[in-house]
């Protein structure tokens, strides 16, 4: 007895659809701004961070991007505060990263 007959003997009334299920995903727009954002390097608790900041959107947007910064790098990270917090030094992937979108980019600190 397959899947099918089995749930057909739990749903006896249920009629199948014929018609595909379409799920439609809408690529979200980022808004890009004419100041620079701001990428610095710090050490927090002996750690090595990438910070970006100055984002002037909404703060969907920048969680949004700062999932995607996350995934596209494989690293972990937070979003607090008006910033993104990336674990390590990934300042030119980031900048090489945000220059795609069409964001201008500033690289402050060592």
């Amino acid at each position: 007895m397959d899947l099918q007959e089995q749930l057909k003997k739990l749903f006896p009334n249920h009629e199948v659809s014929n018609e595909p299920e379409t799920v439609e995903e809408t690529q979200h727009e980022l808004f890009v701004q004419a100041a620079p954002m701001i990428c610095k390097y710090e050490k927090r608790k002996g750690k090595p961070t990438t910070i970006i900041s100055g984002y002037e959107g909404e703060d969907e947007d920048f969680k949004i991007l700062a999932k995607e910064i996350k995934s596209k790098l494989a690293v972990g990270g937070t979003f607090k505060d008006g910033e993104i917090i990336i674990q390590g030094d990934y300042r030119d992937r980031i900048m090489k990263l945000l220059q795609d979108k069409g964001f201008k980019t500033k690289r402050v600190g060592g």
